[in-house]
């Protein structure tokens, strides 16, 4: 008779007490595989430092030469330093030469007019014209020198009249003297002299008002007006020779 064929289906007795072992098995083995897992993750970590302590000997010559590096910083950072501050001294100190080559220029001009350096005749003259600020306030200080030629040996009176020229409200606006000083100098700024004359005053600004430039008028009683425009910087950074009152120089 011919063979059977194998049957397609086997039939198994189910076995529960095997199925609990394995899963006891893989119950416990689990915490031993995170176990083994930390501790080799923290070789790993741990790795690299027994690396760097096995190679400190290779280590040495590049930390000497960072040490050198970093001390070539701080003396290149002092030097850099110490020429800030000796350029910043320098430039001080040139500063002053400057301005005091400035005032000895213009008080040379000043007495070399007044001694008569070039040899003529010259009438009343607007030497100098200064002003400063008050503090606190808007008001401005004003110094005018005055001069006339030694060799002239004439006495000079007459009012010096002020005008203030800016901007205002976007427009050019003057200043007259009138809306400038007090009534009892509505007339002008009297002088009389016979070399030189320093006049002063002090006069306010209104508050809106930008001064540009600054008109001075000398009219004596007899003579030749003399008038000059100074620009306000100018007069507000003017040099004036220091004269021991109004009439120094007495014939």
């Amino acid at each position: 008779m011919p063979p059977r064929p194998p049957p397609r289906f086997v039939v198994q007795t189910h076995d529960t007490a095997s199925d609990r072992r394995r899963r006891l098995w893989v119950a416990a083995g689990w915490p031993l595989t995170l176990l083994l897992a930390a501790l080799f993750g923290f070789w790993l970590a741990q790795r690299p430092v027994t690396v760097l302590r096995r190679s400190d000997p290779a280590l040495k010559p590049l930390r000497a030469e960072n040490d050198q590096l970093k001390q070539q910083v701080a003396d290149l950072q002092r030097s850099q330093q110490v020429n800030e501050v000796a350029m910043r001294s320098l430039q001080g100190t040139l500063t002053e030469r400057e301005e005091q080559i400035s005032g000895l220029r213009a008080d040379l001009g000043f007495y070399s007019r007044l001694v008569g350096g070039e040899g003529q005749r010259q009438g009343l003259r607007v030497q100098e014209v200064r002003v400063q600020p008050v503090s606190q306030s808007h008001a401005w200080n004003l110094t005018i020198s005055l001069t006339q030629n030694v060799r002239r040996g004439d006495e000079t009176t007459g009012k010096a009249i002020v005008t203030v020229e800016g901007l205002r409200q976007g427009k050019v606006e003057q200043l007259p003297w009138s809306a400038l000083g007090d009534a009892a100098q509505k007339d002008g700024l009297p002088f009389h002299f016979r070399y030189f004359q320093q006049v002063h005053c002090t006069f306010v600004l209104p508050p809106d008002f930008r001064p540009m430039r600054l008109r001075i008028q000398a009219d004596p009683d007899s003579g030749t007006t003399a008038s000059r425009t100074v620009a306000w910087n100018e007069a507000l950074n003017s040099n004036i020779t220091n004269t021991q009152g109004d009439q120094d120089a007495q014939p």
